[in-house]
């Protein structure tokens, strides 16, 4: 009986859960397969009956994997079927226009791929926290100190709305500012891309979104009136101008110059971010500055203000040691046009990515154009031709392979094999640096080496063949001189007098050459204005590099504003771009009842108003200075105190009642006929009225109209505020010598301090 079980036991069919382990080890080893056999199974003894659950266990389809293999299958034949189509179709199109598939041709093969924009734009991203410059200052001196340095401030200062800004900290005593101060920003249509593209004989490339900024009719007036004012040289006509438009960016920026002149950093530190306030309010809620992949176009005047500020900026915060946040400055600046870098920013982050401890960011950008360049070098190919890349510039060479030394130390190898071999890659490439970095280091190199004909210092222009020779050692003095302390170091010098040393004999006896992608790029003057645009610029450390740029730079005339246009923009300050906005602004005189509730509203107190007009009828050289009257007068005093105390001076140096005295002049003494801003055609000047515009009437009376003038004074209700009543109290008595006692009596505290402006004066 035991022996007849066993064998029915072993044959009969395996159990459900066994038959399952079975399936598993017995599947296909080819999914892919369209019709896969099916599986046998024993079969069942004919004594036994076929369960439902023998049928569950036991399926005669495809299994699970199977029929994921044949779903992907068909949705791949799907797939090509519909590019069988496409083919069709623009096998068609290519028949009907035959110069079709060579322009898609071109057009894949030129484009730089999607990986390699998401990397240059990560690289190119700005970071917000690094911009803060009081920041930087803090983790150096500590918050007390930062904050003991700053000056405080006055009683009588505006205190302005509270506004939020990435580019600079708004100061309490910046004017009230509205959401976009007559600038806006728009993005470039597709054939204005490429109009840009076919200006410069680039190739398209992925993922860049390319912007401009436009400007307000009023904005654009004031500009006009901005222009007038500079040919004038009336440098004193600016701050009239700041009245009528406080945030005009090109004027802030002249007006930062003229302090710099003067050696007044932080006033003219102030100017510049209050014009790069002025920018950024443009773009809010379109244009993204910090995401690496927007771009705008240098070649419209109405951007490149902007550059201009940053280049200041970055040039400022180097000055004040804020290394950090001057190279996010520079990279901002590199961002917006990395193409043709028109201020040249890679000439500042070649040595402050090494100071600011950015060596890593240094060598990914490296590590992202050297296969392109190599490409280009063999083959003459490259999504990047004719466009700057940083893997050719003498400046870029080197701080790689100092970068390169860093990271070698920080790891811990003493062989320095592969910083090694860049340095003498960089030495055979652009040898000019060798001696003037080791004059600016300190570092020794033998008399055979100096002697050496590629090491040959050329002092300027003179003996060199061609622009391109003269940017080779203009970038090779200009490398020397910002990164010489980087190298100063004991062991990065030896390292660098050896390494010259084992090289020397193999470089050529004759004049060393700009390498072919050097020589090609520079000698187009879109990229050579770029390093003469950062030279001028920074005229003031860059005086002895003058003699690299060309006669014809130097003696052209250039303006603060505007420095050196570029060859391919589309347009610039002239008539053409100022056609049909000279009369927007348009000086209106006011009438007396007008003047004298505005007065009213500045000057609550009639005891003070009373004083101040005497003042003003008491100086009539001050109606010739304002030609708003005294409203004006009082506004841009408050606003403005380093004008007053000039006017002082000169008041007190000529008499109350000369009007012979000094005109024209600005802080600082610079020279220039007086011009009155009145926002007109220069040839109706004669028809202007010889009085004061606060006292001229106009042909038909005010007061027959009475409806216009209410709406008039309604509108000025709402825009001005009042003075603060310590500001008029100074003013009065610094100009009458204490006259301003009575007023002080016959104004209480309390008064004082409901009087005191806290919203600004629009």
């Amino acid at each position: 009986m035991k022996a007849r079980r066993k064998r029915q036991r072993r044959q009969s069919p395996p159990s459900p859960r066994r038959l399952k382990k079975k399936k598993k080890k017995t599947a296909p080893a080819t999914p892919a397969s369209p019709s896969p056999a099916p599986e046998r199974r024993t079969p069942e003894p004919a004594h036994r009956a076929q369960t439902p659950q023998d049928n569950a266990s036991t399926p005669a389809g495809p299994s699970k994997k199977e029929r994921k293999a044949l779903k992907k299958q068909k949705a791949k034949e799907k797939q090509k079927d519909e590019m069988d189509d496409v083919d069709k179709a623009l096998a068609e199109l290519s028949l009907k226009y035959p110069d079709l598939k060579q322009q898609l041709a071109t057009s894949s093969a030129s484009s730089s791929s999607p990986a390699a924009a998401r990397s240059l734009a990560a690289l190119l991203a700005v970071s917000l926290q690094h911009l803060d410059s009081e920041a930087e200052l803090r983790k150096f001196f500590g918050s007390k100190v930062i904050s003991a340095a700053k000056p405080g401030s006055s009683s009588g200062a505006r205190q302005s709305v509270l506004q939020r800004s990435n580019l600079t900290r708004p100061q309490p005593s910046w004017w009230p500012a509205q959401l976009r101060e007559g600038l806006s920003v728009r993005l470039l249509t597709p054939e204005e891309v490429e109009a840009g593209l076919r200006r410069h004989g680039w190739q398209p490339l992925h993922g860049e979104k390319i912007w401009t900024v436009e400007y307000s009719k009023k904005y654009r007036a004031v500009t006009f009136e901005f222009m007038r004012t500079v040919m004038s040289g009336d440098p004193e006509g600016f701050y009239q101008l700041l009245r009528l438009l406080p945030y005009h960016a090109d004027t802030l920026l002249q007006l930062s110059e003229v302090y710099h002149h003067r050696e007044e950093h932080s006033t003219a530190a102030d100017y510049v971010d209050r014009a790069l306030f002025a920018y950024e309010r443009g773009f809010v809620g379109s244009f993204n500055f910090t995401s690496g992949a927007n771009r705008l176009d240098f070649d419209r005047v109405e951007n490149r203000p902007f550059f201009l500020a940053l280049h200041r900026q970055v040039t400022d915060l180097q000055r004040r040691g804020c290394v950090r946040t001057a190279f996010e400055f520079a990279r901002l600046m590199y961002a917006l046009e990395p193409w043709s870098d028109p201020h040249g920013a890679l000439l500042h982050l070649e040595y402050l990515a090494i100071k600011a401890g950015m060596t890593q960011w240094l060598l990914d950008l490296w590590d992202l154009f050297e296969p392109d360049v190599e490409k280009e070098s063999r083959e003459g190919k490259s999504p990047y031709v004719r466009r700057l890349l940083p893997n050719i510039m003498p400046g870029m060479a080197y701080s790689h392979a100092l970068a390169l030394f860093i990271r070698e130390e920080d790891s811990g190898d003493k062989t320095h094999e592969r910083s090694t071999e860049a340095l003498k890659d960089t030495i055979r490439n652009f040898p000019p640096v060798v001696p003037l970095l080791a004059d600016k280091a300190d570092i020794s190199l033998s008399a055979d080496i100096r002697g050496h004909p590629a090491f040959r210092i050329h002092p300027d222009a003179s003996m060199l063949l061609s622009d391109s020779h003269a940017i080779f050692h203009l970038l090779s003095h200009l490398y020397a001189q910002h990164a010489s302390s980087l190298w100063k170091p004991a062991a990065r010098a030896s390292w660098f007098a050896q390494t010259v040393a084992s090289v020397y004999n193999t470089l050529p006896t004759a004049s060393p050459a700009p390498p072919k992608l050097f020589f090609t790029r520079f000698e187009s003057p879109a990229l050579s204005w770029s390093v003469y645009r950062h030279v001028l610029v920074n005229e003031t450390t860059c005086r002895s590099l003058f003699p690299f740029v060309p006669r014809q730079i130097l003696d052209a005339r250039h303006l603060a504003c505007d420095p050196l246009p570029p060859s391919t923009r589309v347009n610039e300050y002239d008539s053409e771009f100022f056609r049909g906005v000279e009369d927007v602004l348009n000086v209106r005189p006011r009438s007396r009842r007008q003047e004298a509730r505005l007065l009213e509203q500045l000057i609550p107190d009639p005891g003070l108003r009373r004083q101040l007009q005497d003042l003003w009828d008491g100086h009539p050289a001050l109606a010739q200075r304002f030609p708003g009257g005294i409203v004006q007068f009082a506004q841009i005093a408050e606003q403005m105190p380093e004008v007053l105390e000039d006017m002082m001076v000169a008041l007190a140096g000529a008499g109350g009642d000369a009007p012979q005295q000094r005109e024209g002049d600005m802080p600082g003494g610079m020279p220039g006929a007086e011009v009155m801003v009145n926002f007109v055609e220069p040839d109706d000047v004669d028809d202007l009225p010889d009085e004061p515009a606060q006292n001229a009437q106009p042909a038909p009376r005010r007061e027959e109209e009475p409806e216009d003038e209410e709406e008039e004074d309604d509108e000025e209700e709402e825009q001005v505020a009042p003075l603060p009543v310590r500001f008029v109290r100074s003013l009065v008595s610094r100009f009458w010598g204490g006259g301003s006692n009575n007023a002080a009596n016959e104004s209480s505290d309390d008064e004082e301090g409901q009087l005191r402006d806290t919203e600004g004066v629009d």
